[in-house]
């Protein structure tokens, strides 16, 4: 065996960081957006693109929650019938 094959093997063996599994349409679209845009996003505190990912992707997901959060409605004002005499 030569040795690039030999690491290769080892690589492929053991899992160096497996990702959870995906939970929720939104989940995989976040992820989808994170990986599309990590390493094209400004850097200026100059993150490693794992932490720089992580926030494209809680980023996304507050934004996705917030759009499917019920828009609550103000209280109606019953105005009285008034009474016929």
């Amino acid at each position: 065996m030569t040795f690039g094959a030999l690491i290769g093997l080892v690589m492929a063996a053991s899992p160096s960081r497996a990702e959870p599994p995906i939970r929720s349409p939104e989940d995989a679209a976040c992820r989808l957006e994170a990986r599309a845009k990590v390493f094209v996003a400004p850097n200026p505190r100059g993150l490693e693109l794992e932490e720089l990912g992580l926030q494209i992707y809680y980023a996304c997901m507050k934004r996705l929650s917030q759009a499917a959060e019920p828009v609550q409605r103000v209280g109606r004002r019953h105005s009285r019938r008034h009474r016929r005499r």
